[in-house]
Order: structure tokens, then C-alpha cells, then sequence
């Protein structure tokens, strides 16, 4: 999971590129990158870390022109951090093209294969992004008439790599001397929306993972990017846009809105917000059902995204709805920590319970998923040590059963605490009194409240459908594999962990 960024105004980028990524560093905090253009030639910088670490004034000040994207990283499915993987990459041939990518092409393999054999070109990194952007500029010169582009060569580019490439991607991306190019997968998997505003010097264009990126920055929403939808901004602020994808459907990723993308956004016309909030109504009727739950004293939500699913639970019970734990925000993730006492340890310092919430009471805790079970393990223990007579936990999203190959780093399906156990079963692998999981109908149904014309998910770590079709025991296998060999113990019990910021 990343946060891209891209950028056409008609005054210096710099500074909206990296308030952009600011306020997209819930998607990616191991590496930032800005590109921005000034005319045919690109202006980088980028590095690993936080975005106010990666940048200072002296770069800020390099990176001139009036077009540009920026990129936050976080890593995919099987793969380990780099500093050669920062993005934005680059390619110079043939035209010399930048490209950010969020989600991951599940065929990157068998593509790298085709583009040293076949078209030799070089992929210099492990990373299926640079994989797309030669793929892209294949296609791009493929697509070109007498070594000139237009809107329509490059929509036909934009199709090429439809048709190649495999998996979820979004992807904001420069054409040295064009302007700004923007796509996304024809499944629709990954967000991707576009704003404008109205300048001095005319209409400018900003698109974005997430809609939060938008207003703070001063656009306005103007729609989502369609699924296999491209647009393509010229450096005069000209406008294009076509379908570049037959049968394109839309498919948006269920774990976006359980816990992935920031509250105050609005993805494919849902917001986040409202559907965390129907999750918390959805698990407080199933709670209202289960006999063994009527002696709840007080409902806790684990910091942060849970807390308005936890809410709209509690109000529906009229149950006591309370902060039982502070969270220090300066915390290392978890699953980075080299062995299991460790990360128990980093769960002890991140989290600390206020004791009277807990004291001689029936504990409701609340979290937005349970991936590993190891976090959700040291969290029930920590409520037994602050008092709780009983800890029951709920989680507002089903089962994590498979591995997420779309862009969401999980750990390996053997991990998972789900795999291969009941849900008593986990329930006494967390040391839980009782657990209770959202169902999965129940959760397409709280994000399809908020918009009726959503009708299909990506759910493939909840269900194992993989939407692309191409996804194999033996790709699985081979992805665990690679995360063995990549990461050693692999990662703690979330996906990831959330900004400072936001959590």
C-alpha cells in the first residue's frame, strides 16, 4: 500500500506535492519521493523515511516546475525495503517517463522475463513498480507517431499496459515534455481520484490515492478515476481522459474502508467514516444475538481506526463507550521488531491501559481486524492485568484468512491466526472469554449502504476469491517463499501500522 500524488498547476508543485504526501502518510511511511517537471527536464529527490524527515529546504528549493508527483511508500506483498525501490522511478527511454505506483501486478515475474528477453530492457530493482513503468514506456513508444505523442497515443499506450499487466495498480506518472498521466487498474481495486481548482492562470489538477488530499490542499472533488480509466493533463492544463480497458468493472478493496485509508475520506463515492460507523452497527446487532455478551460492562476501542466502529456499537447497545488505552505515537510497527519478545515488548510501549476503565469490569475491546493474533493477544492479556474480570473481543471485519497479492503487506497464510481455526479457536489463542467477527455480507453491506452502487468487492484476504484470475496455490506458495526469505519472522499482527499522525 502507497500514496501517490501527481500535480499540473500553473505555479511551483513543490510545496502541494508535499503537503499531499503529509497528508497521505498513513499509506506509506519507509520511503517519499517528489519529481517535478520544468519543461523536458525532471527535478527528484526522494529517500527512506517519514516525509518531514526525507525532505528539507535546500531539496524543496531543487524541485522547480509547475507539473509533478510524489510517492509514498510502503512495501507490497513478499518484498523488503530498499532504498533503490524509493519512487518516483525513472526511465529515459523513450521519451524519458517518471511513474508512483500503489497496489502490485501479480505477473511482475513473468513480465520482467519478457522485457529482458524479448525487449531488452532492464529492470534494475525487485520492485514490480519499475516493472510497470517499463512496461509503460514499451508501450509509449510503441504507441508513438514519427516519435511524437499525443492524447491518443497515449491512451493507446495506457491500453497496451492494460493488456499486459496483471494485478491491482493505480499510477501517477510524467512524460517529459507532455505533462501529467494518471491511470488505474481495470478491476478498480486501488483508489485514484481527481480534483480541481480555479487559478489565476486557469484550471489546475491534482489526483490522488485518497479524496483527504484534496480540500485541505484547496480542490475540489471533481470524480473518482474509473476503473481502467486514464487521464492525461498536458502542460497547458488541457484536459483528456478516455476508457482505455475493455470490460472494466469496479472492485474496490474491502480493507481500505475496515482500516487502510484515513476516516475523512471519501473513496468511489463511499465514505470511510459512515462505513466504520455501519460496521459498528452491523457487530452490535450480532452482539445484541449472543447470550453469552449480555453482561458487557463498558466498550474500549483499540487506538485508532476502531474507535468509530466501537462507538456506533456501544451507543447501539447503550453500552458505556470509553478510552481504556493511550497510545504513544513514537513507537516503531511492531512487525519490523527482529523476534517475538521483542514485538511483545514494542505492544507493551505502544499501548498502555488506564487502569480504572478496566478495573472489575466486563471488557468489550474493539479492533478493526485481527491478522497475526499476536497484538491482539498482549492487548486482552493488558486488559486481565489492568483489573477486567472478563475481555471479550470483537472485530469489524471477518476473518483474515488469505493473503492480500493487491498491494497490502500481510503476513503469510500459515501466520495468520485464522488459518486452519475456528473462531473459538482464536478466540482462546488471543485468551479471549469470547470473540465475535463481523460477517462478511454484513461488512459489503456497510459500505454499500453509503452507496448503492457499489456492487462487487475485492475481499480475496477474507474470502480467497482473487478477482484477477491469475492468482495460483503455486503463486502463493511462492510469494510465502519470498517473504521467508525477504522479512526472516515476518510482520506483527496488523498489516501495517499507521502514521503518527492519524494511527
Amino acid at each position: 500500500m502507497c500514496g501517490i500524488v501527481g500535480v499540473v498547476a500553473h505555479t511551483p508543485v513543490n510545496q502541494l506535492l508535499y503537503d499531499g504526501l503529509l497528508l497521505l502518510q498513513h499509506r506509506g511511511q519507509d520511503a517519499a519521493g517528489i519529481v517535478t517537471s520544468q519543461g523536458p527536464m525532471f527535478h527528484t529527490y526522494k529517500g527512506p523515511g517519514y516525509v518531514r524527515d526525507v525532505f528539507r529546504t535546500r531539496n524543496m528549493r531543487e524541485l522547480v516546475g509547475n507539473t509533478g508527483i510524489a510517492h509514498c511508500r510502503y512495501p507490497t506483498a513478499g518484498s523488503a525495503f530498499s532504498d533503490l525501490e524509493s519512487q518516483p522511478f525513472y526511465v529515459n527511454s523513450p521519451f524519458g517517463v517518471t511513474l508512483g505506483h500503489n497496489g502490485n501486478l501479480t505477473n511482475s515475474e513473468a513480465l520482467k522475463r519478457e522485457l529482458w528477453e524479448l525487449d531488452f530492457r532492464h529492470v534494475n530493482t525487485n520492485s514490480d513498480s519499475e516493472v510497470l513503468l517499463n512496461v509503460l514506456a514499451l508501450e509509449l513508444e510503441r504507441a508513438a507517431q514519427h516519435h511524437r505523442l499525443d492524447p491518443d497515443a497515449i491512451f493507446r499506450a495506457v491500453a497496451g499496459v492494460h493488456r499486459r499487466c496483471r494485478g491491482a495498480y493505480a499510477v501517477v506518472a510524467m512524460i517529459a515534455g507532455y505533462g501529467m498521466l494518471a491511470f488505474r487498474d481495470p478491476f478498480g481495486i486501488r483508489p485514484l481520484i481527481i480534483g480541481t481548482n480555479e487559478a489565476m492562470g486557469g484550471r489546475e489538477y491534482l489526483v490522488a490515492s485518497e479524496s483527504v488530499a484534496l480540500e485541505p490542499l484547496g480542490f475540489s472533488v471533481l470524480r473518482d478515476v474509473a476503473p481502467g480509466e486514464a487521464i492525461f493533463v498536458d502542460q497547458t492544463g488541457g484536459f483528456h481522459s478516455r476508457q482505455c480497458a475493455d470490460n472494466p468493472t469496479l472492485n474496490p478493496c474491502l480493507f481500505e474502508y475496515v482500516y487502510l485509508a484515513r476516516p475523512d475520506s471519501v473513496i468511489d463515492g463511499t465514505s470511510v467514516y459512515e462505513s466504520r460507523l455501519r460496521m459498528g452497527g452491523a457487530l452490535a446487532k450480532q452482539i445484541r444475538g449472543i447470550p453469552e455478551a449480555a453482561d458487557i460492562d463498558v466498550v474500549i476501542p483499540i487506538p485508532d481506526s476502531s474507535r468509530p466502529s466501537a462507538l456506533e456499537l456501544a451507543n447501539r447497545l447503550g453500552l458505556m463507550y470509553r478510552e481504556g488505552f493511550v497510545k504513544n505515537r513514537y513507537i516503531g510497527r511492531t512487525f519490523i521488531m527482529p523476534g517475538q519478545a521483542m514485538r511483545k515488548k514494542s505492544v507493551r510501549q505502544k499501548l498502555n491501559p488506564i487502569g480504572m476503565e478496566f478495573k472489575d469490569k466486563v471488557v468489550l475491546l474493539v479492533d478493526d481486524s485481527i491478522v497475526r493474533g499476536t497484538t491482539s493477544r498482549e492487548i486482552v492479556q493488558m486488559a486481565r492485568d489492568a483489573g477486567a474480570r472478563k475481555v471479550y473481543f470483537a472485530s469489524a471485519s471477518p476473518p483474515v484468512r488469505y493473503p492480500n497479492v493487491y498491494g497490502i503487506d500481510m503476513p503469510n497464510q500459515r501466520e495468520l491466526v485464522a488459518t486452519g481455526r475456528s473462531e473459538a479457536e482464536i478466540a482462546t489463542e488471543i485468551g479471549a472469554d469470547l470473540l465475535v467477527y463481523q460477517r462478511l455480507d454484513a461488512l459489503k453491506d456497510a459500505v454499500r449502504e453509503t452507496n448503492p452502487a457499489l456492487t462487487s468487492f475485492e475481499a480475496s484476504c477474507f474470502d480467497g476469491k482473487y478477482i484477477t484470475g491469475d492468482i495460483t496455490p503455486e503463486y502463493l506458495s511462492q510469494l510465502a517463499a519470498d517473504r521467508d526469505e525477504s522479512r526472516g519472522e515476518g510482520d506483527g499482527d496488523r498489516a501495517h501500522e499507521s502514521s503518527p499522525a492519524l494511527s
